[in-house]
């Protein structure tokens, strides 16, 4: 097992949010801690495989945030199923689901609140994440006001974990989950199995062109504000007449550009909804 590469980058208060956005639009599939320091500064750390994604994040970072404090090293590749032990906890959401590990499916005997079942990986999308919240708690609002059912066909495009595919599953609709990122794919697919929803939804290799075989009830993307821009065609092509779209993976102040972005493709304005700096949009 080869080592990792760990980057810890401190910034002042005023630098937070900009890096925020940096780490969201390069750290997304890896996932990424915050600590706040006794000093007042921030300090941001991230762990990946892949050493070009280093070097493209010190760039972006030396271009945009040049005060930053960017430290690296090399660490040995533990157990992460281990090291997620340690902390992951249980997510509610409302007393619709419940994200939990499997190791913890003895705890969540019953079927209500229903158990999301993921095997943490490196893969984005353990609940955990605002975004990631924010878009399950849409999905139950939706679910319960009979917006979405049973029987629609969704795609969640950017599924990572297939977090966001698994509830669907469970709220009885059936689709497609495509991921530009093997290694999504392949989480996407283990999730799949161990929730029992294999014939539920298909998981595919790819973008919008993987997806493009239909239109769907419902569209559910939760990656990054500069590829929903670039996918807004795509997206929108995809979408039932009447039917319901999700974004989301984007921060606040990002909301204005992807909203325009779709209001050029002859979508209303959205509502939106907000937690903390992250932001989804709503388009039902």
């Amino acid at each position: 097992m080869s080592d990792l590469f760990r980057m810890d980058i401190t910034v002042q208060e005023e630098n937070v949010d900009l890096v925020t956005g940096i780490m969201a639009l390069f750290a997304a599939a890896f996932g990424w801690e915050e600590e706040s320091l006794p000093t007042g500064e921030t300090r941001f750390t991230v762990h990946a495989e892949n050493p070009r994604f280093c070097q493209e994040l010190r760039a972006e970072l030396a271009a945009r945030a040049p005060d930053a404090l960017v430290e690296q090293r090399t660490v040995p590749n533990k157990d992460w199923v281990l090291i997620w032990r340690d902390f992951f906890t249980p997510v509610p959401i409302q007393d619709q689901f419940v994200v939990i590990a499997p190791w913890m499916r003895e705890q969540f005997p019953e079927k209500s609140p229903v158990p999301l079942i993921i095997e943490p990986k490196f893969a984005f999308g353990t609940g955990h994440h605002p975004t990631t919240a924010l878009c399950l708690n849409i999905l139950t609002d939706l679910a319960r006001s009979r917006r979405i059912r049973k029987g629609m066909r969704f795609l969640d495009l950017g599924t990572g974990s297939g977090i966001l595919s698994v509830a669907c599953a469970k709220l009885g609709l059936t689709g497609v989950a495509a991921d530009i990122d093997m290694l999504s794919v392949e989480n996407a697919t283990e999730n799949r199995t161990v929730n029992q929803v294999e014939d539920m939804f298909e998981v595919r290799h790819g973008s919008t062109q993987a997806a493009a075989t239909e239109k769907y009830d419902l569209i559910v993307a939760n990656i990054l504000a500069e590829p929903l821009r670039n996918l807004a065609k795509d997206i929108a092509g995809m979408l039932r007449p009447g039917g319901v779209l999700i974004l989301s993976g984007l921060l606040d102040m990002q909301a204005d550009s992807v909203t325009n972005a779709y209001m050029e493709q002859g979508l209303d304005e959205p509502e939106r909804k907000i937690d903390g700096e992250w932001a989804a949009l709503i388009w039902e």
